[in-house]
């Protein structure tokens, strides 16, 4: 069990990452394909990930260094996984290469302690940069093969478990969104007791919590392991199997087109979503998210109405009995 102790500056200082890290994200799921944990949720995407990696070399070699530095349980290095920047890859990867070389030889020493360095890292006294490098070349390409086909739907199931955690947070304050995380925690304040592999006690000491939901986190949570760090607590979403989530959205984009289907699911995953919102959602330019909205109004999957200088979009109950209909994986949540 991990004991997290609060204190009251700790529970004004709670935060829920607000999209999926890419790296907590990517360090899950090499976990997941080295334990074979849920055969059901993750069945298809081993099988279509061990595909890609049969056609691609590079991929597969990347993959490999990894597996030498993440195992499937016991210690992983925390610079693997440095504080939550967002759905950016390339800031988690710059960050990461610019680990300490103290911090880096303190974290290789105590994985030594436990498995032999991989032969192509450093020992943990010499200089880390070509090391860095090397590591953060087989994330970017690790992430590419495993995770950048299932991107979005990894997103749509993390924002749905965000606006779980946002309406009760707005229904019953702090209290009610750490009583939330049962089974995998409970709270008994002024501790919230986690479910862990290993007996473990946290003391925030005023710093707060990063709540960072997770689609590939599996069974219980997971932190880093220098208590240390900036605490977070990566926990598991609820989550459908990825080839039926999948489907659906390859239906709905047969019908109205790839950007268009996204924009659709964002605005209806939201009571109401203002342009500038679901261009950053999406990654989209402002002006093509403008667009589709409003091609999606003209077919009446979309209302729009003025409020101040924003103007903010609904989806219609057309467009939500449509999504249904193709089963596309969505939840009406509150604005966030």
């Amino acid at each position: 069990m991990l004991r997290i102790h609060f204190g009251w500056r700790d529970l004004e200082n709670i935060r829920v990452a607000q999209q999926p890290d890419p790296l907590w994200e990517l360090m899950c799921a090499v976990c997941r394909l080295q334990t074979r944990q849920g055969v059901v949720e993750f069945g298809h995407w081993r099988r279509e990930a061990g595909q890609r990696l049969s056609r691609d070399r590079r991929a597969s070699h990347a993959l490999g260094t990894l597996r030498t530095i993440i195992p499937a349980s016991g210690y992983i290095p925390d610079f693997l996984t440095p504080p939550v920047t967002g759905e950016c890859l390339d800031a988690g990867l710059e960050r990461l290469r610019a680990t300490p070389r103290d911090r880096l030889a303190a974290e290789l020493s105590r994985f030594a302690g436990s498995r032999p360095l991989p032969s192509w890292m450093h020992g943990p006294h010499e200089r880390p940069g070509s090391s860095l490098k090397l590591v953060s070349e087989a994330l970017r390409a690790s992430f590419r093969a495993l995770l950048e086909p299932y991107w979005r739907h990894v997103r749509s199931a993390v924002g749905d478990d965000i606006s779980v955690r946002t309406r009760a947070v707005l229904d019953g304050g702090t209290a009610a969104l750490l009583g939330g995380l049962r089974p995998f925690a409970q709270w008994n304040p002024p501790y919230l007791d986690v479910d862990y592999p290993v007996d473990r006690e946290l003391r925030l000491e005023g710093r707060g919590l990063m709540l960072v939901p997770s689609y590939f986190c599996w069974g219980r949570p997971t932190a880093l392991a220098d208590p240390g760090l900036d605490p977070v607590l990566v926990y598991p979403v609820r989550k459908q199997p990825l080839d039926l989530a999948r489907a659906g959205e390859e239906r709905l984009e047969r019908l109205l087109g790839r950007t268009r289907s996204a924009v659709l699911v964002d605005v209806a995953g939201h009571s109401t979503r203002t342009t500038t919102e679901v261009a950053q959602a999406l990654e989209l330019a402002p002006a093509s998210a403008s667009y589709q909205i409003g091609v999606l109004r003209g077919a009446g999957l979309v209302v729009s109405r003025r409020d101040g200088k924003h103007v903010e979009h609904t989806a219609t109950s057309l467009a939500l009995n449509l999504l249904a209909g193709t089963g596309t994986t969505f939840r009406r949540g509150s604005k966030t």
